[in-house]
């Protein structure tokens, strides 16, 4: 009974937050998005996912912010969270990963380095790249 990686997607932008979930999608994965980053975490008590696609640019809570208060609470920091950005910089990448990330990915993306950061940070092949059943 293999049941797919759910990927929370949170983007300010409805659009990116519906190409993000296509691409996961049809790499095999399942995909919600939320366009409210004070939603968060209701959002993370009903669907449980596996990981987090966090923007960094939006409005009231930053992904950084977000990413930050995420892992320090104890319910939600084990998620792993991937910041999507157009905030490529070094120090950026750098920020991202001292608020707790363990992935970035730079807007504009690629399908393949979108589906690329999911599968690294989930430890496993890109769902629709391989045959096998997911690890047991």
């Amino acid at each position: 009974m293999s049941v797919p990686n759910k990927i929370l997607i949170v983007d300010d932008s409805p659009a990116e937050g519906r190409l993000m979930q296509s691409y996961l999608e049809h790499a095999g994965y399942r995909a919600v998005s939320l366009a409210d980053p004070a939603l968060i975490e209701q959002m993370l008590d009903v669907e449980r996912p596996s990981l987090i696609l966090l923007d960094v640019v939006m409005p009231g809570r930053n992904g950084f912010q977000a990413c930050r208060e995420l892992k320090a609470q104890p319910d939600y920091a084990p998620i792993p969270i991937v910041l999507v950005t157009s905030k490529g910089s070094q120090s950026d990448q750098f920020w991202g990963r001292e608020q707790g990330a363990e992935g970035y990915v730079v807007k504009p993306f690629t399908p393949e380095q979108l589906i690329e950061a999911v599968g690294r940070v989930l430890g496993k092949p890109q769902p629709a790249a391989t045959g096998a059943a997911p690890g047991q």
